[in-house]
């Protein structure tokens, strides 16, 4: 998963960072109030920081710990600032294995 560092990103960016399909983005818009990504009048989607982070912390709960939609909206209902921060330890724990992996191979 990328840095977020720009404003805007495309569906597909998106999609990219969490390895999933733009699809998958679309059904958890529908499924998600929190997700309002700007469309513009062709209807492309562009998705702000806040936007990805509420993404995060939907695929971490969804894919990491194995929530259903159900589960994910309680969780965002009751804990959402806990389940943000540990999405985004995940995020980080990821890169820094990520990286160590890469040194290891360059060894």
């Amino acid at each position: 998963m990328e840095e977020i560092e720009k404003t805007y990103f495309k569906i597909g960016e998106v999609a990219e960072m969490f390895n999933v399909n733009a699809s998958l983005l679309r059904f958890w818009e529908k499924q998600f109030s929190e997700i309002k990504p700007f469309k513009n009048k062709k209807g492309d989607r562009y998705y702000t920081k806040n936007d990805v982070e509420i993404i995060r912390t939907i695929h971490y709960l969804t894919k990491t710990k194995g929530y259903t939609l159900k589960g994910v909206k309680e969780a965002l209902q009751n804990n959402r600032e806990e389940e943000d921060r540990n999405a985004q330890i995940v995020s980080n724990l990821t890169k820094i294995k990520d990286f160590l992996l890469e040194i290891k191979d360059n060894l």
